[in-house]
This record gives structure tokens, C-alpha cells and sequence, in this order.
């Protein structure tokens, strides 16, 4: 199961990649402009920390503009994946970057036609929303459940789904569960993978256990 980091804290990445975490990254523009950081030089410390995929998201909403931006990202690195909201025109560019041989991930994903779509234009990820689904009271991890279903009934099928708006343990779980190809994750919700109670307790009691027997 890949990992990506959905942030664009440079420290936050390092972080997990420390640990192991950090298979690629996924930015968008409020990610960027809450680091405070010039855009380009952002996107480039991230491309070069990491070996593994970055999503770097256009904010046009047109064809023209979406692939503007998106060739131009694209030429900043070699493991820049362009990231795309599903939209006609978003499907339009997602196809013709294909064409050129340029990685696009499709996001704000909601339901699983709109994952079928993504991947017949040839969309290399798909970001499927869970906690914005269960915002609304409507089961977010159906939706996953259902677009592993359809991928998995079309073999050839390349395009990797990868869980977006995760809020908690239990969305990784369950999509690990599901046969998700990954998650992509605030690192907040990465470290509280690593704690459990008993866990803690269990330290503890070997640290006071090893206390007395050096005594």
C-alpha cells in the first residue's frame, strides 16, 4: 500500500520519509499558499526530496488553462503528476497529457462513474474523497468499496486508486482493507498510526521491569 504525504511542509515530508512513509506526495494550491512559500520553489524542494510521485494542481478551470499549467509543471520534474479536478474539460486535458506521456492524477472524485471516467482517459491516479462523503452523512469508504469492485473487474485497468481526505486511522484501515492501491495522508494522521495504549503500557512495564533488575 503507497503512502503519499498530503502536504507541502518540506519538514513534514522529510519526516516521513524518514520513516518511511513518503512513497510520493500531493499538493494543491491551499497546501502551498498555507506554507507561505513561492509556488515553483515549493513544488521543486518537494520533487527533489523524493523519488516517488508529486501532484502539483492547476487552478484553471478550461482546457487551454489546464494544460498550460500542466506542461509547465511537468517540466519542472520528471515525477510531477499533474493533478486534475474531474470536470469535461479536466477529462479533456487529463486525455490529451496522456497522449504526451505526462502523469495526471484526477481528483474531487465523489462517485464511481466519475472514477470510471478518470481512468478511461487515461489517468494514472484517481483521488476518491472519504471525509468530505462522510461530512454529508453518506459512507465514504461505499465509495471506495465500490470503485476497487469496478477496477477490479477490468483487469487492464492501470489507473491506482488512491484514498484522498483521510481524517483517521480507521479510513487507512479500511482501505487497506478494500484493496486500495494507497492513501494519501496529513502527516498529523501518520504519527497516530504509529501509538496505541496498550502499546504505551506495555514500554512502561518493560522500562520498571528492567529498573528492577539493574537494581
Amino acid at each position: 500500500m503507497k503512502f503519499f504525504v498530503d502536504s507541502a511542509d518540506i519538514n513534514e515530508i522529510k519526516k516521513a520519509k524518514k520513516l518511511g512513509l513518503a512513497d510520493g506526495v500531493t499538493t494543491n494550491p491551499t497546501l502551498i499558499m498555507k506554507s507561505g512559500r513561492d509556488f515553483k520553489k515549493t513544488v521543486l524542494e518537494i520533487t527533489d526530496s523524493i523519488e516517488g510521485p508529486v501532484a502539483v494542481e492547476p487552478v484553471s478551470k478550461d482546457f487551454k488553462g489546464i494544460m498550460e499549467e500542466g506542461e509547465k509543471y511537468a517540466s519542472w520534474a520528471e515525477n510531477v503528476t499533474v493533478k486534475i479536478p474531474i470536470t469535461t474539460p479536466g477529462l479533456q486535458a487529463v486525455k490529451e497529457l496522456n497522449n504526451q506521456g505526462i502523469s495526471t492524477t484526477v481528483t474531487l472524485i465523489f462517485s464511481p462513474t466519475q472514477s470510471i471516467l478518470a481512468a478511461k482517459a487515461g489517468a494514472e491516479y484517481i483521488c476518491p474523497f472519504v471525509g468530505r462523503l462522510d461530512d454529508i452523512s453518506s459512507p465514504g469508504m461505499d465509495l471506495i468499496s465500490e470503485i476497487v469492485t469496478i477496477f477490479d473487474n477490468y483487469p487492464d485497468l492501470t489507473t491506482e486508486i488512491i484514498v484522498a481526505s483521510i481524517r483517521n486511522p480507521l479510513h487507512i484501515l479500511d482501505s487497506a482493507l478494500m484493496g486500495a492501491d494507497g492513501v494519501t495522508i496529513p502527516y498529523g494522521v501518520m504519527e497516530k498510526l504509529v501509538k496505541h495504549p496498550l502499546t504505551d503500557i506495555g514500554i512502561d512495564k518493560f522500562l520498571k521491569d528492567w529498573e528492577k533488575v539493574k537494581s
